[in-house]
Parts: C-alpha cells; structure tokens; sequence
C-alpha cells in the first residue's frame, strides 16, 4: 500500500484529483498485491503489441501451476476434463489459451473449449455456472475453470480521472483453477444458478478500446449497486426455499470495501460473513474473475465447513451484471446427476 501511495504521489504530481485518489486508495483496505513485472516497468507503455505478449508469456507461465494443483486437489487427471473454461479480460489470444492447454498439458483433443472474455470480474461466479450447466447436460463430466488476469497491463500512464487513478491502487494480478466435478469428491455441490443484469448499466464498468489497448473506465455509481442486487439475491434464494442472510459460507466477489460492506448491510448479515473475500481484497487486490476461486480456496483450506452447510457464490461484474450460484457442502460422493 505504501509503495502504491508514493509512486502514485510521484507519477501524478501536481493534478488536482491527487489528494482525493490518495485517499481512496488507502480507503481500499488493499494491503499488498502482486504483479507481473518489476513496477518500475509496470509504470511504462512499451505499447500493445508488447504489452500482449506479455500476457501470453505470463499465462504460460502461471496457468500450469495453479491447474496442476486443482487436478490434484479433485483428484482427477488432465485427461478426465470433458471442458476447459477460460477466463480473461487483460489481454487477448486466438486460439484461446485453452488450446495451449490441451496441447501441452495432456488434456484430450476432444476436450471443449469455452473461452469467456469480456465479463470482467463476473467470469470467476460465470464459469463456475457454466460448468454446473455443462456437467448437468453431460453427467459425469468433468470441468476445469482457468483464470488468468494480469490487471497490470492495462495501466494507463496518461489516465488520471478519479476512476483510473482508484483503480491503479485497488486491482492486482493472479492466476487461479479449479475443478467441477460431476460426480464425487468433496467441496461444494452446486445446486442452482442464475444470472442477473443491472437495467441500462452497461457503459458504468467499461474498456476503451485504443490504440494503446484497454482503458479501464469505472463510474462513481458503481459503488452503490449492491442496493439493487441484494433483493435479487435474496429472491434467487428464497426461489431454492434458502434465507439469503442466514447462510452457512458466502463467497462473493471482492471488488471493493463499499461492496462488501453494502452487500452486507443490504443482506443484513455481519460482515464477517464475507471474511474470505475480504482476506482475498486485502493481501492480493482486486484480482478480477479470480476473486471467487481465490475466496473459494480460503473456504477450502481455512474454514472447512460441515457436511450439509449451505452457501452462496457471487459475482459481479460489466453489465452491470452478477452470475449467482447456491451450493452445500459435501464429504460424501453425491449421486449420479439426473
């Protein structure tokens, strides 16, 4: 945080909005991130085409060590995946990096590929539900969700509005899997999904598009948007027969304190509830789609909880929109889905 707050104080000395963005990056609760480059190097714009092969470069590198892991942890191999979803929203590759994968990893040739690029931070709770659709549709199938977001490339050094200079201090970079299995093994067993879309709210999280690749553009209102997605919440809940604010574990996307903070006000549930997103936030950032695997590892490894609890995955993201999921936790093989 204090090395964020003095090289911003540096490279946007003298404009106006300083003392004010200052603020609000402290206001984060965002203690340490991780990048992909020295940031001395990430403060420069060698230009697009550099810039996306970093990207490439760094996805190689990183995406193998997390997916080896979650194949271990489901304790399945690379060629028991029937789909590879992969989500990114900080650089671009055709073929997606799913074909890589498989070529490189030992994944099936038939394996199917369903890349998701442009929900943001939403695509973490988007491919969890995508994966539930595709193991409902083939029983038995296996799923691999991969998130790669390097948010680091998409700095702007000309960028200074309130907007870029918040997100510069909030946003962090990481790698993350994870496996849906569609039959057996421990952890949580999904059991509904839904998507929700915000009314005439697409231009409040957006990418410009430019000569020098993605300008991040964040509205001021979108701080307030857990007001109207909580009574979507809580009616996607009530539809399972679940109480939105009397449930067992939540793993919600970290995008920032007032977030959180509102979705829990909204929810009317103790903010400790949200205690791995919010361990999430503060030691890695913003990190994008891979926010809820990332939390979802916390509920894994710290917090184990018991067989039956009940539970939330959420994401929000451009759109504005928000990709819910319902789950309990399992320890026993559940059967075969119908």
């Amino acid at each position: 945080m204090e090395e964020t707050l003095d090289f911003a104080a540096k490279v946007h000395a003298g404009k106006p909005q300083l003392p004010l963005a200052l603020r609000l990056i402290r206001n984060t609760g965002v203690q340490t991130r991780h990048i992909v480059q020295p940031i001395e190097q990430t403060l420069k714009h060698p230009g697009l085409t550099e810039r996306n092969r970093i990207y490439e470069a760094e996805s190689k590198k990183w995406t193998p060590l997390v997916i080896e892991e979650a194949l271990k942890n489901a304790d399945v191999a690379a060629r028991d995946i029937d789909a590879i979803i992969y989500v990114s929203c900080t650089g671009f590759l055709m073929p997606s990096l799913t074909a890589w994968l498989i070529n490189k990893m030992g994944f099936r040739s038939d394996t199917r590929q369903i890349p998701i690029a442009q929900l943001g931070c939403a695509a973490g709770g988007a491919a969890v539900n995508r994966a539930h659709d595709f193991c409902v549709a083939h029983p038995g199938s296996n799923v691999l969700i991969v998130s790669a977001e390097f948010c680091s490339l998409c700095y702007q050094p000309d960028m200074d509005d309130i907007g870029s200079l918040l997100s510069d201090g909030l946003f962090g970079d990481a790698a993350a899997a994870a496996v849906v299995r569609g039959n057996g093994g421990v952890g949580i067993e999904l059991e509904r999904n839904a998507s929700y879309l915000i009314p005439n709210t697409e231009e409040w999280i957006s990418y410009a598009v430019r000569d020098t690749g993605f300008h991040f553009q964040l509205d001021r209102r979108v701080p307030g948007t857990m007001e109207p997605l909580a009574p979507v919440l809580r009616e996607f809940a009530k539809d399972h027969s679940w109480d939105a604010g009397k449930l067992d574990f939540y793993i919600v996307h970290a995008g920032g304190p007032r977030i959180l903070d509102d979705l829990a006000k909204f929810l009317e549930v103790d903010r400790e509830v949200f205690r791995h997103s919010w361990s999430t936030l503060n030691e890695y950032g913003n990190i994008a789609s891979a926010v809820v695997l990332e939390a979802a590892r916390r509920l894994f490894e710290e917090d184990t909880p018991a067989p039956g609890a009940t539970g939330l995955i959420a994401g929000f993201g451009p759109g504005i929109t928000a990709e819910m999921a319902l789950g309990t936790w399992a320890e026993t093989s559940p059967q075969t889905i119908d």
